[in-house]
């Protein structure tokens, strides 16, 4: 059984590191469209910076904490990407106009990893929330 969680872990990081690695590259081409703002291309650093860090939390500790924060960084990566997809949504305060009414392999495959690292990591947040004893100690740990 702990294997399985094992699993569950590696497969929810490598889905936030595929979509972090996407977002790197993809990054400096996005930039140059608002370079002395905030720009999309630094977004998506942002946004890679943050699966990172989740993918990370994920593999070391596998906790509820962990996985609620490696599904809010799947889940709103995912919404963002399928959102200014199919919603013209124009520029406001800082943040730049990202409306691109296309499909491309990488944002394909990020779209497809960031669904799954959120889907992943929402059964590690129920599996997690299941295995706490009462007493906040991982079930069958002596108290």
């Amino acid at each position: 059984m702990r294997s399985n969680g094992m699993v569950l872990r590696v497969l929810t990081a490598i889905a936030l590191v595929i979509d972090a690695v996407v977002h790197i590259r993809l990054a400096p081409g996005y930039q140059a469209g608002n370079p002395g703002g905030i720009g999309q291309g630094n977004l998506f650093l942002v946004e890679s910076a943050a699966a990172v860090l989740a993918a990370l939390f994920v593999l070391l500790r596998g906790s509820r904490a962990a996985y609620a924060f490696a599904l809010m960084v799947a889940l709103s990566a995912f919404v963002a990407v399928v959102l200014y997809r199919y919603a013209e949504i124009p520029a406001f305060g800082p943040f730049p106009a990202m409306y691109e009414p296309v499909w491309f392999f990488e944002k394909s495959l990020s779209a497809v990893a960031e669904a799954a690292g959120a889907v992943l990591a929402g059964i590690g947040f129920v599996r997690a929330g299941r295995t706490a004893a009462p007493s906040g100690r991982p079930a069958g740990e002596p108290a």
